[in-house]
């Protein structure tokens, strides 16, 4: 072991006699054998404020939420919306869900959207990992971090999974995730195409960006 020789070495310096079996031994007494577990550092954010996009795909907003089943098993829900016209891009609900699933479902919403200059997110170990930064920057995407436990940051979102709460998850008991499938995309479908917004002149999102478009 490495440390077991740095330690070695170093003592044997210092004129201690002592042979390899004994520190050794010595070493894994004090458990200096056991990897040490340590939190990655999250860099430090700079405050950005919260504009008005001015076209759709100006900026994203993604974040997740937590529920649980009927039988206690816990889920998670990823919610991808356009701050633009706050329209709801997708609504996934999963057991487990990593990076690779997180740039994946922003593929297919790319496939059909349109590709977003950028995305704000929290400092969640999905949004701060490798693969999504590596994905983000192959693909000429600006990821926009808010600061640590400043929610508030992420503004529209943030509305946004109150109302989801609210009318979805508070709202319904579900035995699986098949069920809180089908409720979230009932959900998406009045919510963009009829439910009024007031930030929006009280119409949907949908005719929000035709009205704007025509």
């Amino acid at each position: 072991m490495e440390g077991q020789d740095k330690f070695y070495h170093r003592i044997r310096n210092e004129g201690i006699r002592w042979n390899h079996k004994r520190i050794q031994r010595v070493y894994r007494l004090l458990g200096m054998n056991k990897r040490k577990r340590t939190r990655k550092r999250i860099p430090a954010r700079v405050k950005q404020p919260l504009l008005i996009p001015t076209q759709p795909n100006e900026t994203w907003s993604m974040d997740f939420m937590h529920d649980s089943l009927m039988n206690g098993r816990k889920f998670r829900v990823l919610n991808v919306i356009d701050d633009y016209n706050r329209e709801i891009l997708k609504i996934e609900p999963y057991f487990s869900i990593n990076s690779d699933k997180v740039v994946k479902i922003l593929e297919r919403i790319i496939l059909e959207k349109g590709k977003p200059a950028a995305i704000r997110v929290d400092n969640g170990p999905e949004f701060i990992s490798s693969i999504l930064h590596d994905w983000c920057l192959d693909k000429g995407i600006r990821l926009q971090f808010i600061q640590p436990g400043k929610p508030m940051q992420n503004g529209y979102i943030e509305r946004f999974n109150k109302s989801f709460r609210q009318d979805v998850l508070d709202a319904n008991l579900f035995e699986n995730l098949t069920e809180v499938k089908i409720a979230s995309d009932e959900f998406e479908e009045d919510y963009n195409h009829h439910r009024p917004h007031e930030s929006l002149g009280n119409v949907s999102p949908v005719n929000y960006r035709l009205k704007q478009i025509a």
